[in-house]
């Protein structure tokens, strides 16, 4: 079991949490949508966590070549349209959590326009959830036409595995 900590102050963010082996794959996000708030199923379901290899969320560049629109994941955020298509260049591995397991930790962080979004937070304009320290350390998406997923920064965020500690510590115990 694993629990994450704000990098600058300790506080734990989470409960214990298992890892998955990869972030699930979404699918159709309009499947299962919450008919009152318009939100998509979490990608990750509650109690678990994923390591995204992959870059996400802002900032975002120009694509390095026009490229035919790919399948979609039901991952994708929602932005303004740019005249040129983008990639992220956000951060990799990231830590996609379920909502449920970190919002009653956090604090909304609404400036910038980092909150937009009709029915919930694009999360396409950078971290917009806060440890209460004021780390700006976890980005939320949650409107009705994207995905519904908690990204924690692996940079400002850090986890301790108990099991793993308990385990090391036990081997320690039995060298000569």
């Amino acid at each position: 079991m694993t629990v994450f900590y704000c990098a600058k102050c300790g506080t734990a963010l989470t409960g214990d949490l298992v890892a998955l082996p990869t972030v699930p794959d979404v699918g159709d996000p309009d499947d299962s949508r919450d008919k009152k708030t318009g939100r998509a199923r979490s990608t990750v379901p509650h109690g678990y966590y994923a390591i995204d290899p992959e870059p996400w969320g802002a900032p975002f560049i120009p694509a390095p070549a026009p490229t035919p629109p790919a399948r979609s994941t039901g991952r994708e955020l929602l932005r303004l349209a740019t005249p040129t298509p983008t990639i992220s260049a956000g951060l990799r591995d990231s830590v996609v959590v379920h909502p449920d397991d970190v919002l009653p930790r956090l604090v909304a962080f609404t400036r910038g326009g980092n909150w937009t979004g009709c029915c919930g937070p694009t999360g396409a304009h950078g971290p917009n959830l806060a440890c209460t320290c004021g780390s700006r350390l976890a980005t939320w998406t949650a409107d009705c036409l994207g995905p519904n997923e908690l990204h924690l920064d692996p940079v400002r965020v850090y986890a301790w595995n108990l099991g793993a500690a308990a385990k090391d510590a036990s081997h320690d115990e039995q060298r000569p």
